[in-house]
């Protein structure tokens, strides 16, 4: 192609969001000058999807469930008055928690200020905190934080040898049913490492998890310092937007309403119903373009700054558990998905 066809292909298909600091460029892809308009009625669809899930319409057929993370970070796009108000109440206790620790009002048996944070959860319940602190953390944060996001017993050795003192040290267990076996092996061996060093573990412990779960009980009954809710239409892979994510990042000391804030801009910058204008429409056409509507290419990320490291194995869960699938939503066998791989671009 010529010099001057690629320089009008990249004007045509380059979108930038100037006030975002945010581009994406399709231009080097090689559909045909009629893709956008054969995949008209997809693009529709979706669009018209994508009001009815925010509306609130149930969106897993399978557990009749909602899906509404995006109304976590606009509470105002909630369906009813009672999640709006439900999310902006969590948002609120959580900055006051994070203050309360933060002055040492919230301290060990000792009084002393807790100075480490030991996040324990699996999957989409440790990947986005752990992306988030790798991204943002600095030695200048008021608290550092180490995971527990395996079940690998010399795995969680490794963690508490980093840990310099266990009694300055807040633990927060993430886990949506609360019954998930991995993060409950955890939570035990962090409760037994805890009282072998003469600790009262319900003293250092905050669970996030359903109202009603397994862990939401068991915190209550041995008097943890406090319990946040993961709510039944928030899936674990996009859950780092809620206590989730928003508990450890106010811990650390990290600006959580701006944080919320970049996501619920970039919402709305992805609801222009303009394919052409709409970033997220223009990466989901690329992707079935690509993998020909089903997955026929692997994805691969790569990013070149060493702070986003994590964003490839983030992304991992939630593109492969969101896209990988044995049914569509009419009930017939597809078997597709994405499969993703990353590392450092460099």
């Amino acid at each position: 192609m010529a010099f001057s066809s690629l320089w009008q292909r990249f004007q045509k298909y380059f979108l930038r969001y100037a006030d975002l600091d945010f581009s994406i460029d399709i231009s080097r892809m090689k559909f045909p000058a009629d893709f956008f308009e054969k995949m008209r009625p997809g693009i529709e669809k979706a669009f018209a999807a994508m009001r009815e899930l925010e509306s609130g319409a149930i969106a897993n057929p399978g557990e009749k469930r909602m899906v509404g993370h995006y109304w976590l970070r606009n509470p105002a796009l909630a369906p009813t008055p009672e999640l709006r108000a439900n999310i902006e109440e969590t948002n609120k206790r959580i900055k006051k928690f994070a203050a309360d620790v933060h002055a040492g009002n919230i301290a060990d048996e000792s009084r002393r200020p807790f100075q480490h944070i030991l996040l324990i959860g699996i999957g989409g319940s440790a990947l986005g905190p752990e992306l988030v602190a790798d991204a943002l953390g600095s030695a200048d944060d008021p608290m550092d934080i180490y995971f527990f996001d395996n079940t690998d017993p010399d795995g969680f050795d490794r963690v508490f040898d980093k840990i310099d003192s266990l009694s300055e040290t807040l633990v927060i267990v993430v886990s949506k049913s609360g019954g998930t076996k991995e993060t409950r092996n955890g939570m035990v061996e962090a409760e037994a490492k805890f009282t072998q060093k003469g600790l009262h573990f319900g003293k250092h412990a905050v669970a996030v998890t359903g109202v009603g779960s397994e862990l939401d009980k068991y915190a209550e009954k041995n008097q943890w310092l406090a319990r946040f809710p993961m709510h039944d239409w928030i899936g674990g892979r996009t859950s780092v937007m809620s206590a989730v994510g928003l508990l450890p990042m106010a811990l650390e000391g990290f600006d959580t309403d701006e944080f919320l804030a970049g996501a619920a801009a970039m919402d709305e910058r992805t609801r222009i119903p303009d394919a052409a204008q709409n970033a997220a429409m223009l990466l989901a056409l690329m992707w079935y373009y690509a993998g020909n509507g089903k997955g026929e290419k692997d994805m691969v990320i790569l990013p070149y700054k060493d702070r986003l490291a994590l964003f490839s194995k983030y992304l991992q869960q939630l593109v492969m558990e969101s896209l990988g699938k044995e049914k569509d939503l009419n009930g017939s066998i597809v078997h597709q998905g994405i499969a993703v791989y990353g590392n450092k671009g460099s």
